[in-house]
C-alpha cells in the first residue's frame, strides 16, 4: 500500500480502550502513534499484547499548541458530529493521521478544529475506541491496499467481477 498512517488519541478516559487502540493500530501496520492532552502512562496501557511500543515510534503531545505531524500528512478526526461525513464515503489521504476521542469525552474543539477531514461510522451509538479504530484502519486497508474488486457471486475464485458501472440504462444479464 502506497502512503502511511498514524493513529493517536486526544485525551483518554481508560488505560485499557488505549492500549486495545495501540494494538490494533500496530496489527495494521501504523507507522506511529500519538497521543494529545492523555494523562496516562503508555505502561498502564497492559491491553496492548503486541508490546507495539517496541515496534512504532510514540508520541505524547501535553497541548494541542505542541502538537505536530509531518509535512503533507492530513489530519482526519474521527468522532459523531453533525458535519462529519460517513466513512464508507470518504476517500482516504495517502499520508493521513487519525485522531479519535477518549471514551466519554469526544474529541476538543480546538484538535476538531485542526482536523482536515470528520468522519463518523455509521452505527446506532458511540462505540469502543479500539474498535472505532479497527474499523477505520480496516476500512482504509480495503479502499487503498491494492485489493481488486469482489466478485459477483459468493466465494473468493467465481472469475466474475461487477462491471464498471456507467450512467444509463441499467445492464441486465440472463439467469444461469
Amino acid at each position: 500500500m502506497r502512503g502511511y498512517f498514524a493513529v493517536g488519541v486526544d485525551g483518554v478516559s481508560k488505560a485499557m480502550n488505549l492500549g486495545n487502540l495501540m494494538r490494533i493500530s500496530h496489527a495494521f501496520d501504523a507507522s506511529f502513534f500519538f497521543a494529545i492532552n492523555a494523562p496516562f502512562k503508555f505502561a498502564d496501557a497492559q491491553s496492548d499484547t503486541s508490546r507495539s511500543q517496541g515496534s512504532l515510534p510514540f508520541y505524547r503531545y501535553g497541548s494541542v499548541e505542541e502538537f505536530r505531524l509531518p509535512l503533507g500528512c492530513r489530519l482526519v478526526g474521527v468522532e459523531i458530529t453533525e458535519d462529519a461525513g460517513e466513512l464508507p464515503r470518504f476517500r482516504h489521504p495517502l499520508r493521513a493521521a487519525y485522531v479519535f476521542g477518549g471514551e466519554r469525552l469526544s474529541i476538543s474543539p480546538e484538535v476538531l478544529a485542526r482536523c482536515e477531514f470528520v468522519v463518523k461510522i455509521p452505527t446506532r451509538f458511540s462505540i469502543n475506541v479500539g474498535m472505532a479504530g479497527a474499523i477505520v484502519m480496516y476500512d482504509r486497508l480495503i479502499s487503498l491496499g491494492g485489493y481488486p474488486q469482489r466478485p459477483v457471486r459468493p466465494g473468493f475464485n467465481s472469475g466474475e467481477v461487477p462491471p464498471v458501472h456507467r450512467w444509463g440504462a441499467p445492464i441486465l444479464t440472463k439467469k444461469r
